[in-house]
């Protein structure tokens, strides 16, 4: 088990240092439009498999058509792809926004459901999308794990885990509930800008002495 008072030391110094670095997508959305839980739900399923950089200006493309599940829904395929076709597979989460729109308004009666199992259900969605929308919609706890969270987590040893989704569970563990809606934020942040994959910053990482530094072979 990590110490807590060692996972609140982590937070802290990377509430710190990350705060000259821009946003991941869905708190732009929330900072731009508000916590609307469909804006960051459409958000997300654009930023999948795509980086911030393309899927949030895509974003801002298509909630200049729309913002609703009802108007969205009558967007064209054509428009809505000639929106979003700079983002991976943009033909498919054409569809996929499309059915998820639909779903809303006959399941749901348009409104982006606050629960985890709820928004499973939802074509296309999963844990990932789920627990980030209920962190940054809704502002209920949840571990939003991506390959910067997994990957940052093992390296500091908070967990030893080989799946994101193996990551997620043995995080609700070691993290306190108070920290799960802004762990995802600042693991991304970090993972984006400092800790890379490859040849991450340790030499200026304000976590240098903290970090064991587990299967970094190669650093800055």
């Amino acid at each position: 088990m990590v110490p807590e008072n060692r996972v609140e030391c982590i937070i802290s110094l990377l509430k710190n240092a990350t705060q000259v670095f821009q946003e991941p997508a869905a708190s732009e959305i929330v900072r731009l439009y508000g916590r609307d839980p469909f804006l960051i739900l459409i958000s997300c399923i654009l930023s999948l498999r795509t980086k911030d950089t393309v899927s949030l200006p895509a974003s801002l493309r298509l909630f200049s058509l729309a913002k609703t599940p009802k108007n969205l829904l009558k967007v064209p395929s054509v428009t809505l792809e000639q929106a979003i076709y700079l983002c991976g597979f943009y033909r498919q989460k054409t569809k996929q926004i499309h059915r998820i729109c639909a779903q809303l308004l006959t399941d749901f009666d348009g409104i982006v459901p606050a629960s985890r199992d709820a928004l499973l259900r939802l074509p296309g969605v999963g844990i990932k999308t789920a627990n980030l929308v209920l962190a940054e919609g809704f502002e209920i706890p949840a571990l939003c794990v991506d390959t910067h969270v997994h990957r940052i987590s093992n390296r500091l040893g908070l967990v030893t885990t080989e799946t994101p989704e193996k990551t997620g569970q043995a995080l609700q563990k070691v993290i306190p509930k108070n920290y799960w809606c802004e762990f995802n934020k600042l693991l991304v942040m970090w993972g984006q800008n400092k800790c890379m994959p490859k040849s991450p910053y340790c030499s200026i990482c304000p976590l240098n002495k903290l970090c064991p530094k587990i299967d970094v072979t190669k650093n800055r």
